[in-house]
Protein backbone atom coordinates (compact mmCIF):
# COMPACT_ATOMS: atom_id res chain seq x y z
CA UNK A 1 0.00 0.00 0.00
CA UNK A 2 1.31 3.78 -0.47
CA UNK A 3 1.76 5.52 2.15
CA UNK A 4 2.01 9.21 1.73
CA UNK A 5 4.26 11.60 3.55
CA UNK A 6 2.39 13.46 5.65
CA UNK A 7 0.87 9.69 6.87
CA UNK A 8 1.41 8.07 10.39
CA UNK A 9 3.78 5.56 10.67
CA UNK A 10 3.23 2.88 12.96
CA UNK A 11 7.35 1.93 13.00
CA UNK A 12 7.82 5.22 13.83
CA UNK A 13 4.81 5.52 16.72
CA UNK A 14 5.89 7.63 19.50
CA UNK A 15 4.94 4.46 21.79
CA UNK A 16 2.99 3.49 24.52
CA UNK A 17 2.41 4.65 28.11
CA UNK A 18 3.33 1.28 29.70
CA UNK A 19 5.96 -0.85 28.75
CA UNK A 20 4.88 -4.26 27.85
CA UNK A 21 7.13 -7.01 27.99
CA UNK A 22 5.16 -10.33 26.58
CA UNK A 23 6.85 -13.86 25.87
CA UNK A 24 6.00 -15.33 22.26
CA UNK A 25 5.42 -13.70 18.95
CA UNK A 26 2.95 -10.74 18.62
CA UNK A 27 2.34 -11.72 15.09
CA UNK A 28 2.61 -9.56 11.82
CA UNK A 29 0.26 -6.70 13.29
CA UNK A 30 1.43 -2.95 12.86
CA UNK A 31 0.98 -1.21 16.12
CA UNK A 32 -1.76 0.69 15.04
CA UNK A 33 -3.53 -3.08 13.97
CA UNK A 34 -3.21 -3.91 17.51
CA UNK A 35 -4.83 -0.69 18.88
CA UNK A 36 -7.84 -1.50 16.72
CA UNK A 37 -8.16 -5.18 17.99
CA UNK A 38 -7.99 -4.00 21.18
CA UNK A 39 -11.12 -1.86 20.94
CA UNK A 40 -12.88 -3.82 19.21
CA UNK A 41 -12.30 -6.72 21.72
CA UNK A 42 -13.10 -4.81 24.53
CA UNK A 43 -16.47 -4.38 26.51
CA UNK A 44 -16.89 -0.91 26.16
CA UNK A 45 -16.98 -1.25 22.24
CA UNK A 46 -19.32 -3.81 22.51
CA UNK A 47 -21.56 -2.00 24.35
CA UNK A 48 -22.01 0.50 22.14
CA UNK A 49 -24.69 -2.10 20.10
CA UNK A 50 -27.34 -1.21 22.80
CA UNK A 51 -26.81 3.16 22.82
CA UNK A 52 -28.55 5.27 21.60
CA UNK A 53 -27.99 6.68 18.18
CA UNK A 54 -30.66 9.38 17.30
CA UNK A 55 -33.52 7.25 18.94
CA UNK A 56 -33.38 6.21 22.46
CA UNK A 57 -33.86 2.46 23.29
CA UNK A 58 -35.44 1.79 20.01
CA UNK A 59 -37.69 -1.13 20.17
CA UNK A 60 -37.01 -2.47 16.32
CA UNK A 61 -33.90 -3.59 14.69
CA UNK A 62 -33.91 -1.12 11.89
CA UNK A 63 -32.40 1.77 13.40
CA UNK A 64 -28.90 2.55 14.13
CA UNK A 65 -26.96 2.43 17.81
CA UNK A 66 -23.64 3.60 18.70
CA UNK A 67 -21.92 0.77 17.60
CA UNK A 68 -23.37 0.29 13.78
CA UNK A 69 -22.73 4.32 13.78
CA UNK A 70 -19.17 3.49 14.34
CA UNK A 71 -18.83 0.68 11.99
CA UNK A 72 -19.97 3.18 9.19
CA UNK A 73 -17.59 5.66 10.29
CA UNK A 74 -15.17 3.28 10.34
CA UNK A 75 -16.11 2.51 6.54
CA UNK A 76 -15.90 5.62 5.36
CA UNK A 77 -12.86 6.65 7.12
CA UNK A 78 -10.71 3.50 5.46
CA UNK A 79 -12.15 5.00 1.93
CA UNK A 80 -10.45 7.62 2.52
CA UNK A 81 -7.63 7.24 4.16
CA UNK A 82 -6.96 4.66 1.03
CA UNK A 83 -7.25 7.36 -1.13
CA UNK A 84 -5.28 10.00 0.88
CA UNK A 85 -2.65 7.33 1.44
CA UNK A 86 -2.65 7.39 5.22
CA UNK A 87 -2.59 5.12 7.35
CA UNK A 88 -5.87 2.69 7.48
CA UNK A 89 -5.57 0.97 10.51
CA UNK A 90 -5.31 3.98 12.33
CA UNK A 91 -7.97 5.92 10.97
CA UNK A 92 -10.48 2.91 11.42
CA UNK A 93 -9.05 2.55 15.27
CA UNK A 94 -10.22 6.32 15.88
CA UNK A 95 -13.49 5.89 13.94
CA UNK A 96 -14.30 3.01 16.04
CA UNK A 97 -13.21 3.88 19.13
CA UNK A 98 -14.64 7.74 18.76
CA UNK A 99 -17.65 7.03 20.55
CA UNK A 100 -16.54 4.95 23.55
CA UNK A 101 -17.05 7.57 26.19
CA UNK A 102 -21.22 8.43 25.41
CA UNK A 103 -23.39 6.98 28.21
CA UNK A 104 -27.09 5.70 27.76
CA UNK A 105 -29.58 7.74 26.00
CA UNK A 106 -26.82 9.87 23.83
CA UNK A 107 -26.71 13.29 24.32
CA UNK A 108 -29.66 13.39 27.06
CA UNK A 109 -27.66 11.15 29.19
CA UNK A 110 -24.51 13.30 28.93
CA UNK A 111 -26.05 15.94 29.73
CA UNK A 112 -27.54 14.71 32.43
CA UNK A 113 -24.11 13.85 33.99
CA UNK A 114 -22.58 17.32 33.35
CA UNK A 115 -25.81 18.28 35.82
CA UNK A 116 -24.49 15.94 38.19
CA UNK A 117 -21.13 16.32 37.94
CA UNK A 118 -21.00 19.76 37.56
CA UNK A 119 -19.75 19.96 41.04
CA UNK A 120 -17.10 17.31 40.56
CA UNK A 121 -15.47 18.46 37.76
CA UNK A 122 -18.22 17.72 34.76
CA UNK A 123 -18.66 15.50 32.23
CA UNK A 124 -17.67 15.16 28.52
CA UNK A 125 -18.14 12.08 26.65
CA UNK A 126 -15.05 12.60 24.62
CA UNK A 127 -12.56 12.84 27.81
CA UNK A 128 -14.52 10.17 29.05
CA UNK A 129 -14.00 8.09 26.04
CA UNK A 130 -10.00 8.60 26.44
CA UNK A 131 -10.66 7.86 30.33
CA UNK A 132 -12.01 4.66 29.62
CA UNK A 133 -10.14 3.06 26.49
CA UNK A 134 -6.70 4.31 29.00
CA UNK A 135 -7.70 3.61 32.39
CA UNK A 136 -11.30 2.09 32.86
CA UNK A 137 -11.04 -0.71 30.16
CA UNK A 138 -8.61 -3.20 31.62
CA UNK A 139 -8.16 -6.66 30.68
CA UNK A 140 -3.99 -7.23 30.85
CA UNK A 141 -2.56 -8.41 33.60
CA UNK A 142 0.88 -5.92 33.31
CA UNK A 143 -1.41 -2.25 32.95
CA UNK A 144 -4.58 -0.69 33.30
CA UNK A 145 -6.07 0.13 30.80
CA UNK A 146 -5.40 -0.89 26.91
CA UNK A 147 -2.46 0.60 26.87
CA UNK A 148 -2.94 2.51 22.74
CA UNK A 149 -0.14 4.02 21.43
CA UNK A 150 0.40 7.90 21.79
CA UNK A 151 -0.58 8.29 17.85
CA UNK A 152 -4.54 6.68 18.96
CA UNK A 153 -4.86 8.70 22.30
CA UNK A 154 -3.62 11.99 20.73
CA UNK A 155 -6.29 11.45 18.11
CA UNK A 156 -9.11 10.43 20.12
CA UNK A 157 -8.16 13.43 22.15
CA UNK A 158 -8.62 15.71 19.61
CA UNK A 159 -9.53 14.36 16.67
CA UNK A 160 -11.83 17.92 16.90
CA UNK A 161 -8.61 20.28 16.86
CA UNK A 162 -6.59 21.54 19.64
CA UNK A 163 -8.03 21.34 23.29
CA UNK A 164 -7.53 24.47 24.84
CA UNK A 165 -9.17 23.56 28.11
CA UNK A 166 -9.21 20.26 28.73
CA UNK A 167 -11.27 18.61 31.57
CA UNK A 168 -10.74 16.77 34.48
CA UNK A 169 -10.27 13.41 32.78
CA UNK A 170 -8.60 14.15 29.99
CA UNK A 171 -6.11 16.67 32.12
CA UNK A 172 -5.21 13.16 34.11
CA UNK A 173 -4.45 11.71 31.19
CA UNK A 174 -2.17 14.26 29.62
CA UNK A 175 -0.09 14.59 32.72
CA UNK A 176 0.55 11.07 32.62
CA UNK A 177 1.40 10.87 28.72
CA UNK A 178 1.62 13.97 27.22
CA UNK A 179 -0.97 14.26 24.11
CA UNK A 180 0.15 17.71 22.85
CA UNK A 181 -2.94 19.22 23.31
CA UNK A 182 -2.09 22.62 22.11
CA UNK A 183 -1.62 21.44 18.15
CA UNK A 184 -3.68 19.73 15.38
CA UNK A 185 -3.93 16.12 15.21
CA UNK A 186 -2.79 13.44 12.21
CA UNK A 187 -4.58 13.11 9.20
CA UNK A 188 -5.79 10.22 10.39
CA UNK A 189 -7.63 11.81 13.48
CA UNK A 190 -9.02 14.47 10.36
CA UNK A 191 -10.39 12.18 8.65
CA UNK A 192 -12.21 10.17 11.32
CA UNK A 193 -13.40 13.31 12.58
CA UNK A 194 -15.17 14.21 9.03
CA UNK A 195 -16.02 10.66 8.60
CA UNK A 196 -18.33 10.92 11.41
CA UNK A 197 -20.05 14.01 10.27
CA UNK A 198 -20.36 12.23 7.05
CA UNK A 199 -22.02 9.18 8.35
CA UNK A 200 -24.23 10.91 10.59
CA UNK A 201 -25.66 13.90 8.41
CA UNK A 202 -26.61 11.05 6.22
CA UNK A 203 -28.00 8.26 7.87
CA UNK A 204 -29.51 9.99 10.41
CA UNK A 205 -31.90 11.32 7.31
CA UNK A 206 -32.30 7.48 6.42
CA UNK A 207 -33.42 6.31 10.64
CA UNK A 208 -35.89 10.02 10.75
CA UNK A 209 -37.46 9.12 7.20
CA UNK A 210 -38.08 5.60 8.28
CA UNK A 211 -39.12 6.92 11.65
CA UNK A 212 -41.69 9.38 10.05
CA UNK A 213 -40.10 12.06 12.13
CA UNK A 214 -38.38 13.72 8.86
CA UNK A 215 -40.45 14.52 5.48
CA UNK A 216 -39.34 13.83 2.08
CA UNK A 217 -40.56 17.00 0.95
CA UNK A 218 -39.52 19.36 3.74
CA UNK A 219 -36.24 17.86 2.71
CA UNK A 220 -36.16 18.83 -0.76
CA UNK A 221 -36.70 22.59 0.69
CA UNK A 222 -32.17 21.99 0.40
CA UNK A 223 -31.71 22.65 -3.08
CA UNK A 224 -28.69 20.62 -3.28
CA UNK A 225 -30.62 17.32 -1.60
CA UNK A 226 -33.45 18.21 -4.40
CA UNK A 227 -31.05 18.26 -7.17
CA UNK A 228 -29.65 15.14 -6.46
CA UNK A 229 -33.12 13.26 -5.54
CA UNK A 230 -34.19 14.53 -9.01
CA UNK A 231 -31.76 13.00 -10.52
CA UNK A 232 -32.26 9.52 -8.50
CA UNK A 233 -36.02 9.90 -9.71
CA UNK A 234 -34.25 10.49 -13.00
CA UNK A 235 -32.19 7.24 -13.11
CA UNK A 236 -34.90 5.09 -11.22
CA UNK A 237 -38.28 6.33 -12.10
CA UNK A 238 -39.74 2.77 -11.25
CA UNK A 239 -38.19 1.98 -7.95
CA UNK A 240 -40.07 1.53 -4.91
CA UNK A 241 -40.15 5.37 -3.08
CA UNK A 242 -37.84 3.49 -0.27
CA UNK A 243 -35.22 2.00 -2.19
CA UNK A 244 -34.96 5.68 -4.43
CA UNK A 245 -34.53 7.28 -0.27
CA UNK A 246 -32.09 4.84 0.47
CA UNK A 247 -30.10 5.55 -2.95
CA UNK A 248 -30.37 9.30 -2.40
CA UNK A 249 -28.60 8.84 1.15
CA UNK A 250 -26.25 6.82 -0.66
CA UNK A 251 -25.66 9.32 -3.42
CA UNK A 252 -25.32 12.39 -0.68
CA UNK A 253 -22.43 9.85 0.64
CA UNK A 254 -20.46 9.95 -2.39
CA UNK A 255 -20.98 13.64 -3.10
CA UNK A 256 -19.06 14.71 0.52
CA UNK A 257 -16.41 11.85 0.24
CA UNK A 258 -15.29 13.26 -3.20
CA UNK A 259 -15.58 17.02 -2.51
CA UNK A 260 -13.46 16.18 0.80
CA UNK A 261 -11.07 14.40 -0.85
CA UNK A 262 -10.30 17.35 -3.81
CA UNK A 263 -10.30 19.74 -0.97
CA UNK A 264 -7.99 17.82 1.08
CA UNK A 265 -5.46 17.34 -1.20
CA UNK A 266 -5.55 20.88 -2.22
CA UNK A 267 -4.53 21.39 1.41
CA UNK A 268 -1.88 19.32 1.34
CA UNK A 269 -0.07 21.17 -0.86
CA UNK A 270 3.72 21.74 0.58
CA UNK A 271 3.11 19.48 3.39
CA UNK A 272 5.61 16.81 3.30
CA UNK A 273 5.46 15.30 7.12
CA UNK A 274 3.13 14.13 9.87
CA UNK A 275 5.43 16.65 11.33
CA UNK A 276 4.36 19.27 9.00
CA UNK A 277 0.58 18.25 9.27
CA UNK A 278 0.67 19.28 13.08
CA UNK A 279 2.66 22.30 12.89
CA UNK A 280 -0.33 23.65 9.58
CA UNK A 281 -1.75 25.62 12.40
CA UNK A 282 -5.26 24.51 10.61
CA UNK A 283 -7.73 21.88 9.61
CA UNK A 284 -6.31 19.89 6.45
CA UNK A 285 -8.72 17.84 5.79
CA UNK A 286 -12.19 19.37 5.23
CA UNK A 287 -15.21 20.25 2.60
CA UNK A 288 -14.64 22.56 -0.04
CA UNK A 289 -15.96 25.88 1.27
CA UNK A 290 -19.26 25.47 -1.19
CA UNK A 291 -19.73 21.75 0.78
CA UNK A 292 -18.97 23.05 4.22
CA UNK A 293 -22.21 25.59 3.67
CA UNK A 294 -24.36 23.05 2.05
CA UNK A 295 -23.58 20.44 5.20
CA UNK A 296 -23.97 23.47 7.73
CA UNK A 297 -27.33 24.02 6.17
CA UNK A 298 -28.01 20.14 6.33
CA UNK A 299 -27.41 19.91 10.30
CA UNK A 300 -29.31 23.21 10.83
CA UNK A 301 -32.36 21.76 8.84
CA UNK A 302 -31.39 18.21 10.99
CA UNK A 303 -31.77 20.10 14.28
CA UNK A 304 -34.82 21.84 13.93
CA UNK A 305 -36.82 19.07 12.34
CA UNK A 306 -35.27 15.55 13.98
CA UNK A 307 -33.14 16.56 16.88
CA UNK A 308 -35.31 18.70 18.52
CA UNK A 309 -38.52 17.38 17.47
CA UNK A 310 -40.91 17.67 20.42
CA UNK A 311 -41.35 13.93 20.63
CA UNK A 312 -37.08 13.61 20.78
CA UNK A 313 -37.45 16.45 23.32
CA UNK A 314 -39.86 15.03 25.83
CA UNK A 315 -38.24 11.42 25.48
CA UNK A 316 -34.85 12.80 26.15
CA UNK A 317 -36.13 14.80 29.45
CA UNK A 318 -37.30 11.29 30.31
CA UNK A 319 -34.07 9.63 29.65
CA UNK A 320 -32.49 12.69 31.82
CA UNK A 321 -34.62 12.07 34.54
CA UNK A 322 -33.49 8.40 34.51
CA UNK A 323 -29.54 8.77 34.66
CA UNK A 324 -30.27 11.63 36.98
CA UNK A 325 -31.83 9.29 40.02
CA UNK A 326 -29.86 6.48 39.37
CA UNK A 327 -26.74 9.26 40.11
CA UNK A 328 -28.66 10.54 43.02
CA UNK A 329 -29.38 6.60 44.18
CA UNK A 330 -26.00 5.71 43.68
CA UNK A 331 -24.81 8.60 46.30
CA UNK A 332 -27.50 8.11 48.88
CA UNK A 333 -27.23 4.53 48.84
CA UNK A 334 -23.91 2.92 47.49
CA UNK A 335 -25.32 -0.05 48.33
CA UNK A 336 -27.18 -0.11 45.58
CA UNK A 337 -24.30 -0.72 43.47
CA UNK A 338 -22.89 -3.87 42.33
CA UNK A 339 -20.22 -5.55 44.54
CA UNK A 340 -17.07 -4.78 42.19
CA UNK A 341 -18.07 -1.32 41.69
CA UNK A 342 -19.22 -1.04 45.83
CA UNK A 343 -15.44 -2.33 46.45
CA UNK A 344 -13.66 0.15 44.82
CA UNK A 345 -15.92 3.05 45.41
CA UNK A 346 -13.69 6.08 46.96
CA UNK A 347 -14.50 7.66 50.15
CA UNK A 348 -13.80 11.37 49.02
CA UNK A 349 -15.13 13.85 46.81
CA UNK A 350 -14.45 14.26 43.67
CA UNK A 351 -13.58 11.18 43.24
CA UNK A 352 -16.44 9.20 44.12
CA UNK A 353 -18.90 10.96 42.12
CA UNK A 354 -16.28 10.47 39.35
CA UNK A 355 -16.53 6.75 39.93
CA UNK A 356 -20.46 6.45 40.37
CA UNK A 357 -20.35 8.55 36.62
CA UNK A 358 -17.94 6.01 35.16
CA UNK A 359 -20.37 3.31 36.21
CA UNK A 360 -23.20 4.65 34.86
CA UNK A 361 -21.82 6.06 31.62
CA UNK A 362 -20.65 2.38 30.74
CA UNK A 363 -24.30 1.60 31.30
CA UNK A 364 -26.27 0.39 28.09
CA UNK A 365 -29.44 2.03 27.96
CA UNK A 366 -31.61 -1.13 28.41
CA UNK A 367 -29.40 -1.51 31.80
CA UNK A 368 -29.70 1.72 33.08
CA UNK A 369 -33.81 1.35 32.29
CA UNK A 370 -33.55 -2.08 34.42
CA UNK A 371 -31.58 -0.45 36.85
CA UNK A 372 -33.76 2.51 37.39
CA UNK A 373 -36.75 0.12 38.25
CA UNK A 374 -34.78 -2.25 40.60
CA UNK A 375 -34.22 0.57 42.61
CA UNK A 376 -37.39 2.97 42.62
CA UNK A 377 -39.73 0.29 41.52
CA UNK A 378 -40.50 1.82 38.15
CA UNK A 379 -38.96 3.60 35.25
CA UNK A 380 -40.33 6.35 33.21
CA UNK A 381 -42.99 5.57 30.39
CA UNK A 382 -42.20 6.23 27.15
CA UNK A 383 -38.63 5.87 26.64
CA UNK A 384 -38.52 4.40 23.45
CA UNK A 385 -40.69 6.51 20.45
CA UNK A 386 -39.66 4.40 17.64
Amino acid sequence: MHRAPYASDPAASRGREFNEEREGSRGPRSEFQRDRDRIVHSIAFRRLRSKTQVFIAPDGDHYRTRLTHSIEVAQIGRVLARELGLDEDLTEALCLGHDIGHPPFGHAGEKALEDAMAHAGGYDHNAQGLRTLARLESPYCDHEGLNLTWETLEGLAKHNGPVSAPNWALAEIDRAFALDLSTWPSLEAQVAAIADDIAYDNHDIDDGLRAGFLDLEDLLALDWLAEQWRAVEKRFPHAPRERQLRELVRTQIGLMVNDLLSHTRRQLGGIDSVEGVRGAGRQLAGFSPAMQDQERALKRFMYDRLYYHKEQIDTAERARDVISRLFAAYHQDPTTMPDAWLASLPEQQPERSRHIADFIAGMTDRYAIDQCRRIYGRAPEGLSNV
